[in-house]
């Protein structure tokens, strides 16, 4: 019993020294803080020293530290970075106002009413931060609605956008007549610059673009299906087989490019002619009355003699007449071979051999030949002689439409500034979000 006695003895002792000691050490900081306040007017140190004094304080009877506290977190409180913790420090200064009110006996004392002004400012201060924090929550959920619906419209957008996009590997420049070449897994296809395609792409392996027409070959060398695009008139079609205009021929040879009056020449295999061929109506050209023209070359000295089976002597040598390429040049062959031998200027009866000249003449238009010496193109005259190219007049595009290249793969066509396709149009997504996010 003595030893339990001395035990509880020893146990309230050292508490009582302990409860001291936490007083006296609280004192101390206390008394900082009201140091760091009047001498530098620092509150932020003093809120340090007030926390360690807290630490050390079960709780608050001193009135005059009850005011001190509630000062010390109501100047604090403009410091902190956000309207919740301004409110958070402002709730610590009503609480420790209030701690004084219930420690306080005189209540017509001049340190009374400063407290109950301080009080009535620490609680107006409140009313206005929540006031403010309630604005702050308005306006957050006010954006985050917004920002969905900007999210919502972005996906609308890029959906649209989507849609309007031309899925080609390619696309070539415009013409004077609103219309490209494209290109997908390496095929040609024909599209306007609306974006609207004319002739899918899964076909045709070489095309070329000239004077207002495009031709597509369904292959690169001896193509054996022509389609026919004339951009003037915005319609298509396919030219005769090889075998419509020669029985014994298999593929169109050497296609030469198509000219502005819509003349077309071709040399298709085991024939003893070019093709030439009229775009514009769609039929085969060929000379109406060739013994009359024999008869004019005869008189002229352009040939020599003449047969009615189609044979000339020109230079002592007689050769397959091969018709008329327009401009007064006319192809010849050998008897025994379908190799063009020579071309027949009537013009001044000079000839142009292609062993060494040229190989292949396309037709006549403004003065001008297409003419092929081997891998080299090349423009002449009537006579033969090496003139400047021809100009492309239906090479230069009008229109104000531009191809944007959106992916690998993905390009779309805008017009002043607006993805279109066909009748369709999708301005830019900031007019977009602009224009319905305000709906």
């Amino acid at each position: 019993m003595k030893k339990l006695l001395l035990a509880l003895l020893c146990l309230l002792t050292f508490t009582i020294s302990s409860a001291q000691s936490n007083n006296d050490f609280a004192k101390i900081y206390i008394k900082r803080a009201k140091q760091a306040i009047e001498t530098d007017i620092d509150f932020s140190l003093a809120l340090v020293h007030l926390n360690k004094a807290m630490n050390r304080m079960d709780t608050i009877t001193d009135r005059k530290i009850a005011s001190l506290a509630s000062l010390i977190y109501f100047e604090n409180h403009h410091n902190q970075a956000s309207v919740k913790e301004q409110l958070a420090f402002l709730k610590k200064s009503e609480g420790y106002s209030k701690q004084y009110f219930l420690l306080a006996k005189n209540k017509e004392s001049e340190e009374y009413i400063n407290n109950l002004e301080s009080l009535i400012l620490i609680q107006e201060t409140l009313e206005e931060l929540v006031s403010k924090e309630k604005k702050q929550e308005e306006e957050r959920i006010r954006k985050e609605v917004e920002l969905r619906k900007i999210d919502s419209l972005k996906t609308v957008w890029n959906n649209k956008s989507a849609t309007l996009s031309v899925k080609v590997d390619s696309i070539y420049n415009f013409n004077k007549y609103n219309i490209a070449l494209y290109t997908k897994n390496n095929n040609f296809g024909i599209i306007n610059d609306k974006a609207e395609v004319i002739l899918t792409a899964d076909e045709y392996k070489a095309a070329s673009n000239f004077e207002g027409f495009i031709l597509l070959k369904n292959k690169i060398q001896e193509p054996t299906k022509i389609y026919c695009f004339n951009t003037k008139t915005n319609t298509g079609f396919l030219l005769p087989n090889p075998s419509d205009f020669n029985s014994l021929s298999t593929h169109y040879g050497k296609v030469m490019l198509p000219r502005g009056n819509g003349r077309l020449v071709m040399y298709p295999n085991n024939s003893y002619k070019p093709m030439v061929y009229d775009l514009n109506v769609k039929k085969m050209v060929k000379i109406s009355n060739q013994q009359d023209l024999f008869k004019n070359l005869k008189k002229n000295d352009i040939i020599d003699k003449y047969k009615k089976d189609g044979k000339v002597k020109v230079n002592k040598e007689w050769y397959q007449f091969g018709g008329h390429l327009g401009g007064g040049i006319h192809p010849l062959y050998s008897e025994d071979n379908y190799q063009v031998h020579s071309f027949l200027c009537s013009v001044d009866g000079n000839v142009l051999k292609s062993s060494s000249d040229y190989q292949h003449i396309g037709a006549f238009y403004n003065n001008k030949f297409q003419a092929i010496n081997g891998d080299n193109t090349m423009w002449i005259n009537q006579n033969g002689t090496k003139v400047s190219a021809a100009k492309d007049e239906a090479k230069e595009y009008k229109g104000n439409s531009k191809v944007v290249k959106i992916d690998s793969g993905v390009y779309q066509i805008t017009k002043d500034g607006v993805i279109i396709l066909g009748n369709e149009k999708l301005v830019k997504m900031s007019i977009f979000l602009r224009e319905f996010s305000a709906k």
